[in-house]
């Protein structure tokens, strides 16, 4: 694979020039796979961002952004690889936004960000296994770990007087890692985990899987998979056979596409996924809807948040080069500064030009913290007579 660094440095240099140019960013999506549902809303919270500061004609002198898609899918590592690749050493992009899953994300990470020297964010991958991965300093993400996930799906479930779970969980980087965290955790907390299997997806039946959970038994089954795949086929071959009736359902299985797939006989099931409440997510919600997406989905809020923290790094930085404004997010994510909500780009883009500092909130209380994550706050949700209703926030 060709090395195009010195290429996108070129780049990055002459758009920090005074020079008026075209910023190319990639929109790395699972546009195919098991989470194809919540992809659309996803890029397109990273692809308003990025329209919101080039329309306001201040970023990097009248430079404009390009917004080019590529499909991750999501447990194809190869094919994510590939379209990675594409973006870099075709499109030439000054930086990655996604990919949307751990397995992907990770390969994207060593594959193609380090080698290439460009800096990526992902709005959605969650693996605590990312929080150690060799990245240069190219790899952020607005999404907590999920060794925090796995902490506040303990205490909610035990707060409800369930401390017997069996666990089934996609076998991937995403499922092991979030199911063996919430294990420890819940085992901590004094909860039991009767049974922590792994299933496969693209199966039709799932039937011997579930007999096995049931045999182990639980008040309730934790779902960690993905709403389009082996999550939704494990909880029908569940209801099918009155193995059990009630559900938890971490991030990869809380969407849109679980009510429409089960209605009512989920009733009485919970679960939650990374969210954080306030002004900023409202302002989101509101610019989500006039922009013709739904804002509330799964990671959207992050993904706007993502492509908003590359733009006002490269601002910081007066500089598209990688090498240089990855230096810089930490900077504007973190305060002090000017505290920024969703909508005030251009502002913020005003006070950066003339050296001043802004504490990026945006629509999901961005704090990065450690290796470049999200600090962790999560929404709380409940499903009661066929739908999904928010319930909290932690």
């Amino acid at each position: 694979m060709k090395k195009l660094l010195m290429a996108t440095a070129a780049l990055g240099l002459m758009a920090g020039a005074g020079t008026a140019e075209e910023v190319k960013i990639g929109v790395l999506a699972a546009f195919t796979g098991p989470l194809e549902s919540l992809a659309p809303p996803i890029a397109d919270g990273h692809e308003l961002a990025l329209k919101e500061a080039s329309e306001s004609g201040l970023f990097l002198g009248g430079s404009t952004i390009t917004a080019i898609r590529g499909d991750s899918t999501c447990v194809d590592a190869a094919a994510a690889t590939a379209a990675a690749e594409r973006l870099v050493t075709s499109d030439r992009v000054a930086g990655l936004l996604g990919p949307m899953c751990s397995g992907a994300t990770g390969a994207v990470v060593q594959n193609v960000s380090v080698p290439n020297g460009i800096v990526t964010i992902s709005a959605s991958a969650t693996s605590p296994a990312l929080s150690t991965i060799e990245d240069n300093g190219l790899f952020f993400r607005t999404a907590p770990s999920d060794a925090r996930q796995g902490e506040v799906m303990a205490d909610i479930i035990l707060e409800k007087g369930i401390d017997t779970v069996a666990v089934s969980y996609t076998n991937n980087d995403y499922g092991k890692g979030l199911a063996d965290s919430f294990a420890a955790s819940f085992a901590e907390k004094g909860g039991t985990v009767t049974l922590n299997a792994a299933h496969e997806d693209g199966k039709a039946d799932y039937a011997a899987e579930v007999g096995a959970l049931a045999s182990a038994g639980g008040d309730a089954l934790v779902v960690v998979g993905y709403v389009d795949q082996g999550g939704s086929g494990i909880v029908q071959a569940a209801l099918d056979t009155g193995a059990f009736d009630t559900f938890v359902f971490p991030d990869g299985m809380v969407g849109d596409a679980l009510v429409a797939n089960f209605g009512a006989d989920i009733d009485g099931s919970f679960g939650q996924n990374p969210a954080a409440p306030g002004e900023g997510r409202d302002m989101f919600a509101a610019m989500a809807t006039e922009a013709g997406f739904d804002g509330s989905s799964a990671f959207s809020a992050e993904a706007y948040d993502a492509g908003a923290l590359m733009v006002l790094a490269m601002q910081a930085a007066g500089s598209a080069d990688p090498q240089v404004y990855k230096d810089k997010i930490m900077d504007v994510a973190n305060a002090p500064g000017e505290p920024i909500l969703p909508g005030e780009l251009a502002k913020a883009l005003e006070i950066l030009a003339a050296g001043g500092d802004v504490d990026y909130v945006g629509a999901s209380a961005v704090e990065l913290i450690g290796p470049g994550e999200g600090a962790g706050a999560y929404r709380e949700v409940a499903f009661e007579g066929g739908e999904l209703k928010v319930v909290g926030y932690r």
